[in-house]
């Protein structure tokens, strides 16, 4: 109501002006026929449930539309083209708006992309293409032998973000989209909410903080098996995550904002309200390796089987094979390891940690599935790869070099109706997804936004299964990265096979 209203007395007083000093003959008749018009659209606006921007910011927001459609002309013509823009490019965000909303997503007069350019990656089709609807391995089973419950997911789910980075109405739309396409939705280190319990299934990570799976103990975060045990206890859980480190602040901790820690959350979390909460940048539970596998056995056991996954973004490759052989010593193992690249998003960080620490996510997924390959630990350990994977391409490229699944966060944030605002660290997102100010949570529309969480993951399989049939491939498990290629210079084409193995 706040914004309508404000909506309302800005544009009138926009108006009123105009009019009074273009058309001082203008009646007073006619002047509030045209104020009570913009009236009637605001409140329009403002009850609708299809556009979280309109709702949140009345009439205002078609201003911004009409201004939006024409700086796009000029960046087309004198700017920029449709392949620029940071961190995500208009056109991967628009793929995204189009399969959540289930409308047209071809594109005319052909490729934007310079093709000869050096870097530029494709694959090759072939003159025997398979039906797309034949294609399977849509979905893969974790859980190793270590594991008693194994659990059979999408090959796409939604990645790490917390109550509290995103609102509660953004938090259930992403589970009941989750339970309605049968794929799955990472929890963030912020523990489960009720908002996480929609009917979907869910991956409860374990931050450096334990929300949601310890307390405070002397102001030292520490992990509690009864609180972890009843959170994991949950049916929705069906996998546990523990965290080491996101792509996005590697080495950091998570931050949640003052702005943005309300009393529920505070609650959930057991920290004091309004106040930053910093996540510690390591874990108080274990301090080396062998300590480390033992603590991924209890937190197996306290699960009753469930399969039990590490997140990190590589950093010293002889850390992580140092890991490995500890792996191999202890004949015990984490049934996934979660890769996130170093361009991985975030709510909050420090800029030095966002651009310059974290080895991107192609070089950290290599690394990781050669360590599987080079350990015999592949048919065990499933890896799910994480950093700004949007369209089927994105996910074709990543399965074909060794990633099993794929957890992507910012691409199912637009599909929610992010805009790319970047405020998400102002508690002022103007589209209700990443704040905790009601009078903007409000905008996101639960039943409808849910469904196209859906559509953009079931759009996004069906891409999928597309282009691996035009490879004339029969199952998107059998990707291999020689059948992926990119230009190192415009004479020389080479498959990744030959980059990177």
């Amino acid at each position: 109501m706040r914004n309508t209203l404000l909506s309302i007395f800005i544009t009138a007083t926009i108006l009123s002006a105009i009019l009074v000093y273009f058309l001082p003959q203008i009646g007073t008749f006619i002047l509030l026929s045209i104020s009570g018009i913009f009236t009637i659209i605001a409140i329009y606006d403002s009850l609708q449930t299809q556009h979280s921007l309109l709702r949140a910011f009345p009439v205002i927001a078609r201003l911004r539309w009409f201004f939006e459609e024409e700086r796009d002309k000029i960046q087309q013509y004198f700017i920029e083209d449709n392949l620029n823009g940071t961190p995500i490019s208009r056109e991967k965000r628009s793929v995204v708006y189009q399969r959540s909303k289930l409308e047209k997503d071809t594109i005319p007069f052909g490729t934007q992309h310079n093709v000869y350019s050096k870097g530029y990656e494709f694959v090759k089709h072939s003159l025997f293409p398979k039906e797309h609807h034949q294609v399977k391995g849509e979905r893969v089973v974790f859980g190793s032998d270590k594991c008693t419950q194994k659990y059979s997911c999408s090959i796409i789910n939604i990645s790490a973000m917390s109550f509290g980075s995103l609102s509660k109405n953004a938090i259930m739309a992403l589970n009941q989209g989750a339970k309605m396409g049968n794929f799955a939705h990472n929890t963030g280190e912020g523990g489960i909410s009720p908002y996480h319990l929609q009917g979907g299934d869910v991956i409860f990570q374990i931050g450096t903080g334990y929300f949601g799976a310890g307390k405070s103990v002397d102001g030292k975060r520490v992990f509690d098996d009864a609180i972890f045990k009843e959170s994991a206890s949950h049916k929705a859980v069906k996998m546990i995550e523990i965290k080491f480190s996101q792509g996005a602040k590697p080495g950091h901790g998570g931050i949640l904002p003052a702005k943005k820690n309300t009393p529920e959350i505070a609650k959930i979390r057991s920290v004091e309200v309004g106040t930053q909460v910093d996540s510690p940048p390591s874990h108080s539970a274990f301090s080396n390796y062998d300590e480390m596998i033992a603590f991924i056995q209890k937190v197996r056991e306290l699960s009753s089987g469930k399969p039990v996954g590490i997140k990190f973004c590589i950093g010293n490759n002889e850390e992580i094979e140092t890991m490995f052989k500890a792996f191999e010593t202890a004949n015990n193992y984490p049934d996934f390891i979660a890769v996130d690249g170093g361009e991985g998003g975030t709510g909050a960080a420090p800029l030095e940690f966002t651009n310059y620490i974290g080895t991107p996510l192609i070089e950290g997924l290599v690394f990781v599935n050669k360590l599987l390959i080079k350990y015999n630990l592949k048919n065990q350990i499933k890896i799910i790869a994480s950093g700004k994977a949007i369209d089927a391409f994105d996910i074709v490229k990543l399965i074909a070099l060794g990633a099993d699944s794929i957890a992507m966060a910012r691409s199912f944030m637009l599909s929610l109706g992010c805009i790319q605002a970047r405020e998400c660290n102002l508690d002022s997102c103007p589209v209700g997804v990443a704040t905790q100010d009601e009078s903007l949570v409000k905008a996101l529309v639960v039943e409808k936004k849910n469904v196209r969480v859906k559509n953009y993951h079931d759009e996004t399989i069906a891409a999928v299964k597309g282009v691996v049939a035009a490879m004339g491939i029969a199952s998107i498990a059998d990707l291999k990265p020689n059948q992926v290629f990119r230009r190192k210079k415009a004479e020389e084409v080479v498959s990744f096979e030959k980059i990177y193995y």
